[in-house]
This record gives structure tokens, sequence and C-alpha cells, in this order.
């Protein structure tokens, strides 16, 4: 399974981040969580964001893909999480991962348990 999020993308089929008999990987668990971390980010800021504006970033990127019919709610919303992804500075993972393992309670409020389902725990 891939998990995909803007800069980012987290394999179980890696084998770096393989599970095994004994559970995932500290690198396995500390990616998974890093990418609900990062998603956490963004979807907090496009609640920033009125429907209007969403709307109006979507309709402009679908004239630029050539596709000016493609305006969907969904298609909105992926492209307003592609414009605020290359515009708002997430840490690098490995920065991410040493400030976590130092101080994993000021984490926890963006930490729903997706990351769970992600790994099979």
């Amino acid at each position: 399974m891939i998990h995909s999020t803007p800069g980012l993308t987290v394999s179980q089929t890696d084998p770096e981040h393989r599970t095994g008999a004994a559970g995932p990987s500290e690198d396995a668990l500390l990616r998974a969580k890093y990418t609900e971390y990062c998603s956490a980010q963004l979807a907090d800021l496009l609640l920033y964001l009125s429907p209007d504006e969403i709307f109006v970033l979507a309709e402009k990127a679908a004239h630029v893909r050539g596709r000016p019919e493609d305006v969907s709610y969904l298609a909105m919303v992926e492209v307003a999480t592609e414009w605020l992804s290359a515009r708002v500075a997430l840490p690098p993972f490995d920065v991410w991962a040493t400030d976590y393992r130092a101080h994993p309670d000021r984490y926890e409020d963006y930490l729903l348990g997706l990351w769970e389902s992600e790994l099979g725990v």
C-alpha cells in the first residue's frame, strides 16, 4: 500500500517500511505519523479558505490543465491542497522525526490515529 501526501510518499512494500511479526519498524511508524501530521497541517489551513477562494483556485487550475469543466468538489479540494502544500513550510521528515522523538507530546493533538490503520496496527 502506498500513502501519498504532497511531497511525501510512504510505501508499506518498501523494505525500509515493511511491517513484520513484531509490528512496524520505528521508521515505518514515524513516517506514518509524519504523513498524518503533514496532512493535519494542510487540513487545518484549508479551513481558513472560504468556499469561494477554493472555487477560484480550482477553476484557475482546471483552465491551466486544459480541463475547464473539471471543477468538481473533490477536484477543488485537491487543487487547494496542492496549492497550499506548495506554499506551506513543513519540516523535512528527518527534522520532524528528531523533534518528535524528543517531544512526542507536542504532536499528539495533530495525530488522530489514522497512522494506525495505515500500518495495520
